[in-house]
């Protein structure tokens, strides 16, 4: 059985990809969180990653580290990771990829805590065009592929990778576009989702830099959180 590590539910968006992927699609894992450490630097991460970074996954004897390393490893093993038409599959790749790559002011500015709710102080210009990016990309996909996942009826990796996006768009109050905040509402509202924030609602960790981050964003209205 595949052995998935992952970091702290409510901060780790990179965790979130894989880990929903598999647990989506039904394929059996056994699960080992790490928390983020209270000093970085002293090589939790690093005794199982040889990145020293989450997510990592070890099947018999390999190492898998990078989320997208993993999706493809499953995609080689398992039916339904990729869709199966060939140009959804192309838009598929395309779209995760520019996930994986990119959109660095919305994670810099709206990094993940699934448990809180936060009023932007602001939407700088390079934030703004992102999340114009991003309505323009999921309209794209819910247009061509018919919905309600990116690439039409069913679930895959391009739907986990947005993920984090969704529970981003939740947290921050983001506006998109009504077909684009549909489909955000979709993901948060698939059960192995509601799971995963479930889990991060209970989690007794805080970590310093992942708070300041999301402090540091704006207004902060409610912590849904249990007491550390």
């Amino acid at each position: 059985m595949y052995t998935l590590y992952i970091a702290n539910k409510n901060y780790s968006s990179w965790s979130l990809r894989p880990w929903l992927l598999m647990r989506q699609l039904g394929i059996a894992f056994e699960e080992r969180l790490v928390p983020f450490e209270p000093a970085p630097g002293s090589g939790a991460f690093k005794s199982f990653s040889p990145s020293g970074k989450v997510p990592c996954l070890f099947d018999d004897g390999t190492v898998v580290w990078d989320s997208f390393a993993i999706t493809e490893y499953l995609a080689e093993r398992h039916e339904g990771i990729w869709p199966r038409e060939p140009k959804a599959r192309v838009w598929a790749r395309c779209a995760a990829a520019e996930m994986h790559s990119g959109f660095l002011a919305l994670r810099e500015r709206c990094t993940m805590n699934v448990g809180v709710r936060v009023r932007l102080t602001a939407i700088p210009a390079a934030l703004r065009a992102d999340l114009d990016r991003l309505d323009e990309l999921w309209r794209s996909g819910l247009d061509t592929f018919g919905g309600p996942f990116l690439t039409g009826g069913a679930f895959c990796a391009v739907d986990a990778f947005f993920a984090p996006v969704a529970f981003r768009v939740q947290t921050y109050g983001l506006q998109l576009s009504e077909p684009a905040m549909r489909y955000a509402q979709h993901l948060l509202g698939l059960p192995e989702t509601k799971s995963w924030s479930d889990s991060a609602l209970q989690e007794p960790w805080r970590d310093p830099a992942h708070e300041a981050e999301a402090r540091g964003a704006g207004t902060w209205l409610a912590d849904l959180r249990r007491s550390p």
